[in-house]
């Protein structure tokens, strides 16, 4: 079934606004050559979305060539901004940007441990609101958290994981109901994978396949086949803290990892070992 012109459009405009985003400023002669859409196809969006204020002329190329110069679209990049959440066990830090990536503005809040669920809850909310503000930022478009636990694949929401600080799953929540911006939340593992597909050694080396393995205060991987992230049908693909390995005294459960891999070779189990061992004064 063929898309009607309106979905065509939306179809077209995006494509062209992902380029723009990742490539820079482009002339129409280059979408046409990136997108495939016909001379007068992408005429058409790029006077709709300079009506729209989503693009403007940035300048015009310098190459030598008969006529005049071909201009060159850019993203009008404070059309909207964005902001991203790095939420840890004891802190939160805080980077808002524009629609280029630039950053705009950022910060960070330590949330000790003993620190209750609605204090850190607004702790949290807070600096990002005072951050937007520095930024310049009237209304955030898009909030997105990085966390560690499991991500519900059907609701998308954190799901309860021993180990994670509850405020976590209150914070997301509590940022849909505060903020007319779209709130997405991911495991950090995810995220990093997808820097590194984006910007990163995958990008560099063209892999559209490979395995991020995540070794901190947790141990963790991320999947990306074929160039998307593959989460699992539970939202634990990648986990591998959670494997059951010889060696522990007990198996692990669905929301802790506690006798899994992460037993053996997570933060706490090799600062262990290096003591027995008399690395550590």
């Amino acid at each position: 079934m063929a898309a009607s012109p309106s979905t065509a459009r939306a179809i077209n405009d995006r494509l062209a606004l992902e380029l723009l985003q990742e490539e820079g400023p482009l002339t129409a002669g280059q979408l046409k050559t990136l997108t495939g859409l016909s001379r007068p196809t992408v005429a058409d969006l790029v006077e709709r979305l300079q009506g729209s204020g989503l693009v403007r002329i940035v300048g015009e190329t310098g190459g030598a060539r008969r006529g005049p110069n071909a201009r060159l679209y850019g993203l009008v990049a404070d059309r909207a901004h964005l902001a991203a959440l790095d939420v840890r066990t004891q802190s939160v830090a805080v980077v808002v940007g524009d629609l280029l990536g630039a950053t705009l503005a950022e910060a960070v809040l330590p949330i000790g441990g003993d620190t209750g669920i609605e204090p850190a809850v607004e702790g949290a909310a807070a600096l990002l609101e005072r951050t937007a503000r520095e930024a310049g930022a009237v209304r955030l478009h898009s909030v997105g958290i990085g966390a560690p636990g499991l991500i519900d694949p059907v609701t998308g929401e954190l799901r309860e994981t021993s180990g994670v600080p509850a405020w976590h799953r209150r914070l997301v929540a509590a940022l849909q109901e505060r903020l007319p911006a779209t709130v997405l939340v991911e495991n950090e593992t995810n995220l990093a994978a997808v820097a590194e597909q984006r910007a990163g050694a995958a990008r560099d080396q063209g892999a559209g396949t490979f395995v991020l393995l995540w070794l901190g205060l947790g141990v963790g991987a991320a999947l990306v086949l074929d160039g998307k992230v593959r989460r699992g049908a539970s939202g634990g693909a990648g986990e591998i803290g959670f494997l059951p390995v010889p060696g522990t005294s007990q198996l692990p459960s669905a929301t802790a990892c506690d006798g899994g891999f992460h037993t053996l070779a997570g933060s706490a189990a090799i600062c262990e070992l290096a003591e027995r061992h008399g690395l550590f004064a």
